[in-house]
């Protein structure tokens, strides 16, 4: 079992287009979503109509802990509306669920990706 975990963030922000990078390692927990949910919030502070492209690095990621996935979808449900895209590049053990899943409460697309660089191209259409 792996006891390193978190999820790591970058933001760039020009006018109303967000692109935010995650990358998620080992077993998230309720702190990781603590420390990660207000940074999303800054982020989004001040837009009215933002379009969010996401690029999800889940290739170091091994699953949720129950209260981190209960947080996963608090957060999908305040900000879900507001992506447009999502690529998940992973290991494909996670990248199945984390699409589905995803769907449910992202409003844009969501695309599981093997090569990295495809993810990326895909959100810069």
């Amino acid at each position: 079992m792996n006891y390193l975990h978190g999820i790591s963030m970058d933001v760039e922000r020009l006018d109303e287009r967000i692109f935010m990078e995650f990358k998620a390692i080992g077993t998230l927990t309720h702190s990781d979503y603590k420390k990660i949910t207000p940074q999303i919030d800054e982020a989004l502070i001040g837009i009215n109509n933002p379009i969010v492209n996401a690029y999800v690095d889940s290739t170091e990621f091994e699953g949720w802990q129950l209260q981190a996935a209960w947080d996963d979808l608090l957060l999908g449900m305040k900000h879900g509306k507001k992506f447009n895209k999502v690529a998940v590049y992973g290991n494909g053990e996670w990248d199945d669920l984390i699409s589905r899943v995803g769907t449910w409460f992202v409003s844009g697309e969501v695309k599981c990706f093997e090569e990295p660089l495809d993810a990326l191209s895909w959100l810069r259409e």
